[in-house]
């Protein structure tokens, strides 16, 4: 039925029918899910949510923000993207995210947690200034809600003289348990506590209504329709309280485990954070300074076990990135040892505080920078290919890329004793794959993977695994032709081994990074080049790097050779040079 499912049906449905397509909408949703992967018991719980919005407003003359994303999936189906639903975080096929240029009824990209309030505001602006007449939505999970951008907007609530409708879909949960001061005054709110925390929500310009069962769709729909009439002459808050993961017990039992699941069956690799939180604990044993600190992401990171052996130095401060960057430089200036563990993705949001709060004072903050590069089926917002870019530029601070989890678990011990900034980023998954390193690490060293016997002409910088995995692929390749060339592990992006770099003394050099080349690895050793020589006379530099475009969803490798990095590509290059 969902398969040619338009949107205008479901105001013609009884309440009861309601029900049923409910039912219908979660079991869509597992099923496709479970198949191709994406966000599971978020989008489970907000089922009943989404139909009564339809029920009751008219997208997409309405216009709703989904914040992250984590919840739409329900709505793309009843949007008339049925047909489709089976192509979900597929190449070519339907985000797992809103999107604009996906369909008319996506107002706004999300991707990130926070902006939902902000853009809601900007959007009605906008139809004010206009003169024209739609209502605006934001919906929100309480995770989400702690973040500080949130405020910010509400802050300008008053100010902006503009209503907008904000739905607060309170599951207890962001991906791991929601913490801090606010998931307390929606807890008290949820149990009756609410004369005073209201009075609080209040004064931001909202008018406060709650629905104890958000996973009721007739409930949701007397409740929307209410906050519906008032949005003529004010801004609402509605606080409703679903259950994550509704319908199926396994997902309602595990709602962090299910909140991202990969397609059943699907090869499960070691993951670096499986490491990070092993490693971190062996650390913490020997060394009382060594802290953990996270933004909403324990299990995702690896560190349920650091938690769990060392509350007391474990902080998970909730979707607020900026505030674990300066927490972290705070108690590195008091003589702790903080381990900021993040997303890529994610840490670009703190960019300002990892200049000014760490590495302007030259602090030991470790920040473990996971699913960098191409993190594959999530899209855009989340591809983690910009971090060699916007860290390598920053005074100060050391860019370290393992070349596996073996040495990944070197880099982190090295940590320990490091008394300065320190960047370690790394895929999601990985394995064992070189031999160990014969010297021990040291800041701005490089190694030789492979040495030719005679001089070669080429040397391949490879900056982490992924890259030194193509290095070696296509030296396999060409080695049973006959032709031979140098493989580097350029474990630091920054400082660069200048000693290794310009003892090559001419020839041709390739650099392979994860990243964009603006900015990135590649750039940075043009750069060193230029800087030392004047020009790069004595060297033919090609850096593989990905272009400067947004890279979509997709498989791993497929997007590694259509956006620039790619064996085929780099053997034909090497080829012609050594035949």
């Amino acid at each position: 039925m969902l398969e040619s499912w338009r949107p205008e049906q479901i105001k013609n449905c009884t309440r009861s029918e309601l029900n049923v397509l409910c039912d219908e909408l979660r079991s869509v949703i597992y099923e496709t899910v479970t198949e191709c992967g994406g966000h599971l018991a978020s989008n489970l719980g907000a089922v009943e949510p989404t139909v009564a919005l339809f029920y009751v407003f008219d997208f997409p003359k309405d216009k709703i923000i989904f914040d992250v994303g984590h919840q739409c999936y329900a709505y793309k189906l009843l949007s008339g993207r049925g047909d489709r639903f089976s192509t979900l975080r597929k190449e070519g096929g339907l985000s797992g995210f809103p999107k604009r240029k996906e369909s008319e009824y996506d107002s706004y990209d999300t991707g990130h947690a926070g902006t939902s309030v902000s853009a809601a505001l900007g959007i009605a602006k906008a139809r004010d200034l206009k003169k024209e007449d739609y209502d605006v939505i934001a919906f929100i999970g309480d995770g989400s809600f702690n973040n500080g951008l949130v405020y910010e907007a509400l802050n300008s609530l008053r100010i902006l003289d503009t209503n907008i409708l904000i739905i607060l879909n309170d599951n207890g949960m962001s991906i791991s348990p929601t913490v801090g001061g606010m998931h307390d005054i929606l807890t008290q709110l949820k149990l009756g506590g609410e004369t005073e925390n209201i009075r609080l929500l209040e004064r931001f310009g909202l008018t406060y209504l709650g629905v104890r069962n958000g996973n009721d769709a007739e409930e949701m729909i007397d409740s929307l329709t209410e906050a519906k009439a008032l949005l003529k002459t004010q801004s609402v808050l509605l606080h409703i309280v679903t259950k994550k993961g509704k319908g199926y017990e396994f997902c309602e039992e595990h709602p962090t485990n299910t909140h991202g699941i990969a397609p059943i069956g699907s090869r499960k690799e070691k993951e670096y954070s499986e490491i990070l939180g092993d490693t971190l604990c062996e650390l913490a044993r020997k060394d009382e300074r060594i802290t953990a600190v996270t933004a909403a992401m324990t299990g995702s990171l690896g560190l349920d076990k650091f938690f769990a052996l060392y509350p007391e130095r474990a902080f998970d401060v909730g979707i607020c990135e900026e505030n674990a960057s300066v927490l972290c430089a705070a108690m590195a200036s008091a003589g702790v040892k903080p381990y900021y563990a993040i997303y890529s993705t994610f840490l670009q949001r703190a960019f300002d505080e990892i200049i000014h709060d760490v590495c302007a004072q030259d602090l030991p903050v470790t920040f473990c920078v996971d699913r960098a590069g191409i993190s594959g089926s999530d899209g855009e917002t989340h591809q983690g290919v910009f971090d060699l870019s916007y860290l390598s530029m920053i005074p100060g601070l050391t860019v370290a890329v393992p070349k596996d989890t073996e040495e990944f678990k070197a880099f982190l011990k090295f940590s320990a004793s490091y008394a300065h900034p320190l960047a370690i980023r790394y895929p999601r998954s990985g394995k064992i794959v070189f031999p160990a390193s014969e010297e021990p690490i040291r800041a701005g060293k490089w190694e030789y993977i492979h040495k030719s016997e005679k001089k070669s002409s080429v040397t391949v910088l490879a900056a982490g695994e992924r890259c030194l995995i193509i290095a070696l692929k296509v030296w396999r390749q060409l080695n049973e032709k006959g032709l031979d060339f140098d493989v580097v592990n350029a474990r630091f992006v920054k400082p660069l081994d200048k000693e290794l770099l310009f003892s090559l003394n001419g020839g041709h050099i390739v650099t392979i990074e994860d990243n964009v080349f603006i900015g990135g690895f590649g750039a940075t050793v043009d750069a060193a080049l230029c800087g030392e020589f004047g020009n790069t006379q004595n060297f033919e530099v090609k850096n593989f790097a990905y272009r400067d475009e947004f890279i979509p969803q997709g498989n791993v490798g497929d997007l590694q050779r259509e956006y620039g990095v790619g064996c085929e590509e780099i053997e034909k290059y090497i080829s012609d040079i050594l035949s």
